[in-house]
């Protein structure tokens, strides 16, 4: 990598035209008071129209006489650093490089100074175009031209590591200062992380801060950026393309590639919403980064994606799980997990040991079984065997779950004190929702046999009623497909959970109001279908959509299926999870003690299913 910059460190610079004097003399007249030719030499430094030439014979000098520059100097290496060198000619890149290696070895004062300076490279150089008395801000962008100035930056960085080792640490906390506001040009955002996500390359040390750090700002967007939100804006600008449409074909004859719904530009990759816009993106070009570290020459090596693994799964720890009802970054994970079944199964391992511990926050534990349910629901690339051994784990916890309470005082239906086994019973009722076909398809005797021996009436029947916690939607699909094949009779308890309804009076926005909340765990499903469109290419191929069930399956007693658990709350249909807007009822985002699971509620069975450790 550097054998180019020795042998142009071999050739003496050429000779040029310039005022001041040689560096040597400019310095020791400062030392002694005397600053003409030095305040002489920072304007020529800052001449916006200095020749090639010019900077290298600076550049040479420099580079010969670094060790006298010191923090007394720090005025006259800013200008240095501030000089326009990274889309220079061959000669002027190459000096500078050098420059850069002997100012960090022989002043490390400056290391900080000169990683700052590439890193402002990393994104596309911003010009000013004016237009009359209106100054315009513009990018220039040529693709050949940034991905030329995006390797010398990495190469520059590189260079500073093998004369200081200890730069990488150094680096870490000014990618994170320099992150681009999340208001930037989707352009902008994109070179950044990009050029983040290849510093992890050569520096493997600080790959899991850099990770965290892009994830950290993912959520930041997914955040505002809501499911609504990017649906509506959605439908908006689909409204406005087909109004568009109808006009231009009104006024001209267009041809047959505007007729189909090109007529109006509206780019179909490209998002209504401005921050999904850039989240789509940004999530984008991390698959494309996972995707060429786990493979090489087109095979998977199962090394390098077992350690992005382990790096994604302490971010998944750190941000993404206690970060409630995000929408789309945890696709990073559903992404990573379909390229090796040993993976999704140590992913599945992972989220079965955070639900049934109960040192665990519950809102933790909740979560885990919310991540467990949906993704064995929607991962097409988990086999039926790896279902069924989650199954087999989650019923048996809840086995034991109910054969402790029995013999407390709190066996009764609270969602303060049991939301864990809620949220684990209502991953059982969605996993079997979406894989009873499958369950049940070929030895049909075999399937009912395997889902009798869950013993899922126990569950349903037992005084903690589950039914009466889980979202709507979720009791009345399965009560539909237990009824169907015999296995639970459900209606009789949904019968009397509708009369014992009470109505919960909390609001959020001041003043007693009376509300029914249909979702009291305050519950979501992760892997909901994915609504950016770049991504939305990569995980339907992998992706489990939901498939209407016929009307014999759904049937069941009329006056037991309310409007409101059919109508408004069977959103999950559609992709979307009712939440409790307006409400605050027993949401589980707190950490606080009264929330903790019952002493009682310790472990699970010994049963192992993951068939490739990590």
């Amino acid at each position: 990598m550097l054998a180019g910059q020795d042998d142009f460190l071999s050739s003496p610079p050429k000779k040029t035209v310039r005022f001041g004097g040689k560096l040597s003399d400019v310095l020791f007249k400062y030392s002694k008071g005397d600053t003409g030719d030095f305040e002489l030499l920072t304007h020529q430094l800052s001449d916006p129209e200095i020749k090639d030439v010019q900077i290298v014979s600076w550049l040479h000098e420099f580079r010969t006489s670094v060790n006298y520059l010191t923090k007394d100097h720090e005025q006259l290496v800013n200008c240095v650093l501030k000089l326009p060198w990274i889309n220079r000619s061959k000669e002027v890149v190459e000096e500078y490089l050098a420059f850069l290696a002997n100012l960090v070895s022989a002043q490390t004062v400056y290391l900080r100074s000169c990683l700052n300076m590439i890193v402002s490279h990393f994104v596309p150089a911003r010009i000013i175009i004016r237009e009359g008395d209106v100054a315009i801000s513009d990018s220039e962008d040529e693709d050949d031209d940034v991905i030329v100035s995006f390797h010398t930056c990495h190469r520059a960085l590189q260079i500073i590591a093998k004369y200081v080792p200890s730069a990488p640490r150094f680096l870490v906390p000014i990618l994170m200062e320099k992150f681009p506001y999340s208001n930037k040009s989707a352009r902008t955002l994109e070179c950044y992380v990009h050029n983040l996500l290849r510093i992890t390359v050569y520096f493997s040390t600080i790959r899991l801060e850099i990770l965290e750090l892009v994830i950290e700002k993912l959520l930041k967007m997914d955040a505002s950026a809501s499911r609504n939100d990017i649906e509506d804006a959605e439908e908006t600008a689909s409204h406005a393309n087909m109004i568009n449409q109808s006009k231009e074909e009104g006024l001209f004859n267009m041809d047959e590639d505007l007729q189909e719904g090109n007529i109006s530009g509206f780019d179909s990759e490209t998002m209504a919403h401005p921050v999904a816009e850039r989240l789509d993106i940004l999530m984008f070009v991390l698959c494309a980064y996972i995707k060429d570290i786990c493979f090489t020459n087109g095979e998977l090596d199962f090394n390098k994606t077992k350690d992005l693994y382990r790096d994604l799964l302490a971010g998944f720890d750190k941000l993404i799980l206690p970060t409630h009802a995000s929408c789309h970054v945890q696709y990073i994970m559903f992404y990573l997990c379909s390229l090796k079944l040993g993976i999704a199964e140590a992913f599945l391992e992972h989220l079965w040991k955070k639900l049934q511990n109960p040192n665990n926050p519950p809102v933790i534990r909740q979560t885990a079984a919310n991540y467990i349910g949906s993704f064995l629901a929607r991962a097409k690339f988990i086999p039926l065997p790896t279902v069924k051994a989650c199954l087999d784990l989650l019923v048996n916890w809840l086995h034991c779950y109910i054969d402790n309470q029995d013999a407390g005082s709190r066996a009764y239906c609270d969602v303060t004190f049991h939301g864990p086994f809620y949220a684990a019973s209502q991953a059982v009722f969605y996993s079997i929702i979406f894989r009873h076909k499958q369950l049940l398809e070929g030895d049909l005797r075999k399937g009912l046999a395997y889902l009798q021996n869950l013993n899922l009436e126990r569950i349903v029947m037992s005084q903690l009623n589950p039914l009466k916690i889980c979202i709507p939607s979720v009791v009345q699909l399965f009560a539909a497909i237990t009824r169907k094949y015999q296995l639970v009779f459900c209606y009789t308890i949904i019968e009397r959970n509708n009369r014992q309804m009470i109505p919960m009076v909390r609001s959020s926005m001041g003043g007693d109001s009376v509300h029914i909340s249909f979702n009291p765990l305050d519950s979501f499903f992760p892997f909901d279908p994915c609504l950016l469109r770049r991504c939305k290419k990569l995980i339907d191929p992998l992706y489990q959509a939901w498939e209407e069930l016929h009307s014999e399956d759904l049937k069941g007693d009329s006056k037991l299926v309310k409007s409101s658990a059919l109508e408004d709350d069977d959103d999950f249909l559609k992709g979307e999870t009712p939440q409790n807007d307006g409400l605050i009822e027993m949401i589980p985002g707190s950490f606080d003690s009264h929330l903790r699971s019952p002493a009682s509620s310790v472990g699970s069975p010994p049963i192992a299913f993951l068939r490739r450790p990590l």
